[in-house]
């Protein structure tokens, strides 16, 4: 009896004195443990103290994870951040929990025990979270150190010393200097092997540096590499393999340094001796603050000034769109004419408007550019200048006024279209729309109705100690019954350890190939086949049901197959299928897919469902989700076998395009990957460019597209020659589009002639000609007479906001 409560005073005291741990500084976390959002000073420390994480406030009772400098020097409020995991989604400053789980996976939950951010790791052997003198959160094994997941692959909006920064890595910048929250600015690695900064505002996006009109080697920079990687030493050396490079002002001297992409859209390199002290740029990409895209948004005017600073204003005859947030921009006060009389033109000097251009024409007088402005309903203002290169005036009317800055030496003036009743003025709009362009804004407010007062947290902690001291008890109790179940423990790790925590992971992940076999019950039920593998279907641990391909090439090596498969895992589009996860194990490569109920679009041409309706918005949203792969994502990707049988339906017959990208998955190594050595495609929706091996554009995938919305209008096979008679006697075979271009210019009836003779009731013949029109450009023998896929886009749009308004 004597021995147990002297065990049991030794548990208590043990208990106690963790309790207390609990609350300081650690430098590793180990499985089963976790950090308290409650406890300031509850985080990891590096080795060397210059690092720290842990929660950090970014709003009132909002707190997200992160690594800082930890400036062991001064005791400052406001450390500098390095890196956080749930920039976009802050957790509440009252029970939220950063938890390394027992499978391996490290877990950041809110107070209410929802899931937030989490590594999807899962491992077998014991591991532990550290962070390192460089300042890299590192997830790792123990004793073998091998590394699970760490902070330097995916940086927020920095880089510091020693950090690689990859073709897979992205920084993006803050909202404001108080709003941690991610922004419209990003540096990445675009798919000619260009380090690039893009802009990317609530309406626009565009690339802004290097500077867009310069080609590589104007701007020294190469793309005949495909290495992709960046990295900046301790000493103020930055270099990258597209050959950039830059010393920072201060270089030589070993200093605390970092590379951020401020909210501004600049990157600046900061540096300090010591922490505490106050940073100091000591390299920036753009020495003209003004020419960033969209730092004052539309309609408005950039002007900078050594005494204050960057400034944005209105242009004449517009306010300001959303107070204290100038990424919005200005909106007009009048409302837009198309009468030629009723428009006049102010004169604004020295201006220069990038983009967004009717045209460039060359050798117009000034009464010839301002007459074309007035007769485009759509033109906002015109920029005119004289060009000392060819001795001539250039005429640039101006769709949409973006990107606007004054410098007194820029030798263009912009003629702004308004109102010719207005009695606007250049200084006056100076005088009340002039505003600091700090896109601050106020602090992130998150109500928890779940927070709790200072008292009721002193309370819990007494609780918490009493209740210790009981359960020192029920673990002497039980201490005995878990030594003997240690080895069925370990046999259920070892036997079935994904299957535990299956339900518990969602999102893009990794799954076994034992996984696969039990959801597709040993892949017995085939819903599909193509060249570049076979289809199954199956249903996961927790019930949903999912299409695995199985690719037919296995040659490709793990971490590069994870590399481009997650690449196109983080593309979330709703007319691109999403991908779930995928298998790499051994010879093994699947993927998982949602699962589309009414199958290929290919299966559904003689179903009778498809009336003209649904078929010109399975056209519409097809175009959609080829214009988001090409246009809009960072990873630019061509899918390369646009066809039918890669268009899937859900339930409601709206269109997922299917096997984007793969194409670069197949035979694929690191020297002629990006280069297309092989014809890829299917007979009959193949562009000429493969045949003729001439450069491969998104235009192929435009080509593809075209002859997929010719089948479904015509009910007619690409793959197949149109047999048709000459008065009864003569036979021809002709393809689809030789068929539909010469019953174009027999008549005005042709729409008639073309329709799928399946789609039953009414339609609009005015649409469908359209859309014909659109398909037939498409497929145009010369790619640079297709349109883009954006351009597809806003036409079927057109058309459709005009059938929606009848």
């Amino acid at each position: 009896m004597a021995a147990i409560i002297s065990t049991f005073s030794l548990i208590f005291v043990i208990l106690i004195f963790s309790l207390h741990l609990s609350s300081s500084a650690v430098d590793t976390m180990g499985q089963a443990s976790s950090l308290s959002v409650e406890e300031p000073n509850n985080v990891i420390l590096s080795p060397n103290g210059i690092f720290s994480a842990g929660f950090y406030a970014v709003g009132q009772n909002a707190y997200s994870f992160a690594v800082w400098y930890s400036e062991p020097y001064s005791q400052t409020q406001n450390p500098t951040v390095v890196w956080m995991a749930n920039r976009d989604q802050p957790v509440n400053g009252k029970g939220s929990k950063l938890s390394l789980l027992h499978n391996g996976n490290l877990a950041l939950n809110d107070a209410d025990d929802s899931h937030v951010w989490s590594t999807n790791t899962v491992s077998l052997s014991s591991v532990h979270l550290l962070l390192n003198d460089a300042g890299n959160l590192v997830l790792e094994t123990e004793g073998d150190g091998v590394v699970l997941w760490q902070s330097f692959d995916s940086p927020t909006d920095t880089l510091v010393p020693q950090q690689v920064f990859t073709r897979y890595a992205k920084l993006v910048s803050s909202r404001s200097d108080t709003n941690r929250s991610s922004g419209f600015y990003t540096l990445f690695f675009d798919n000619d092997n260009i380090l690039r900064l893009l802009y990317d505002g609530p309406e626009v996006s565009g690339l802004y540096w290097p500077d867009p009109w310069l080609a590589n080697w104007d701007a020294k920079r190469a793309s005949y590499n495909n290495s992709r990687v960046a990295v900046m030493d301790t000493l103020g050396n930055f270099s990258s393999s597209d050959d950039f490079t830059f010393l920072t002002s201060d270089y030589g001297t070993v200093m605390q340094r970092r590379l951020t992409l401020d909210h501004d859209g600049n990157i600046r390199v900061y540096s300090r001796k010591h922490g505490g002290e106050k940073w100091s740029v000591t390299w920036q990409a753009k020495e003209r603050a003004c020419s960033i895209h969209g730092i004052c948004g539309p309609n408005s005017l950039c002007t900078y000034n050594r005494n204050y600073g960057l400034k944005c204003s209105c242009l004449p005859g517009y306010k300001i769109k959303k107070d204290g947030d100038w990424s919005y921009g200005c909106e007009p006060k009048f409302s837009v004419s198309c009468n030629v009389k009723e428009s006049r033109f102010l004169f604004v000097s020295h201006v220069e408007l990038y983009g967004y251009d009717y045209g460039i024409l060359t050798n117009y007088t000034l009464n010839e550019c301002k007459e074309l402005c007035l007769r485009l309903c759509d033109c906002k203002g015109i920029q005119y200048t004289y060009v000392f290169d060819s001795g001539t005036y250039t005429c640039y009317p101006k769709l949409q006024l973006r990107n606007a800055y004054r410098t007194p030496y820029f030798n263009a003036d912009l003629y702004l279209k308004l109102p010719a009743n207005n009695t606007y003025s250049y200084e006056e709009s100076l005088d009340d729309h002039s505003l600091n362009c700090s896109l601050s804004s106020t602090t992130i407010q998150l109500e928890r109705a779940y927070d709790m007062g200072h008292d009721g947290n002193r309370y819990v902690k007494f609780l918490l100690y009493v209740a210790g001291g009981l359960g020192g008890l029920e673990i002497l109790c039980i201490f005995l019954v878990w030594f003997f179940l240690v080895r069925t423990r370990q046999q259920k790790y070892s036997g079935v350890d994904a299957r535990v925590y299956n339900l518990a992971m969602t999102g893009f992940r990794k799954f076994s190939y034992s996984e696969m076999k039990r959801a597709t019950r040993d892949f017995r039920e085939e819903i599909g086949k193509g060249a570049g593998g076979v289809v199954y279907k199956g249903v996961l641990l927790d019930q949903r049901v999912v299409a695995v391909k199985r690719l037919k090439d296995a040659n490709q090596g793990e971490e590069e197959f994870l590399a481009e498969v997650s690449s196109i895992g983080r593309l979330n589009h709703m007319n691109l299928i999403e991908m779930w996860g995928y298998c790499a194990e051994g010879k093994h490569r699947l993927l998982v897919y949602e699962y589309m109920e009414r199958g290929s679009l290919a299966e559904n041409f003689r179903s009778g469902e498809l009336d003209w309706t649904t078929r010109f918005d399975i056209a519409l949203g097809t175009a959609k989700g080829l214009c988001y792969i090409h246009e809009e994502c960072l990873d630019w990707i061509l899918h390369c076998d646009v066809k039918p049988q890669n268009i899937l339906l859900d339930a409601n017959y709206q269109p997922k395009v299917a096997d984007f990208g793969l194409s670069k998955l197949r035979n694929r190594n690191d020297s002629t990957y990006s280069s297309f050595s092989r014809i890829r495609g299917t007979r009959g929706y193949m562009a000429p460019e493969w045949v003729f091996n001439l450069t491969i554009t998104s235009k192929v995938d435009v080509y593809s597209y075209g002859i997929v919305v010719l089948e479904m209008i015509t009910g007619k096979s690409a793959t197949k020659d149109i047999e048709i008679s000459d008065d009864g006697v003569e036979k021809q075979h002709l393809s689809l589009v030789t068929w539909l271009r010469e019953t174009q210019n027999n008549g005005s009836a042709w729409v008639n002639e073309i329709l799928d003779p399946m789609i039953e009731g009414g339609y609009d013949e005015d649409k469908m000609e359209a859309l014909a029109r659109v398909a037939l450009q498409c497929v145009e023998e010369e790619k640079d007479k297709r349109p883009t896929m954006s351009q597809v886009v806003e036409i079927l749009q057109k058309w459709s906001r005009v059938n929606d308004n009848q």
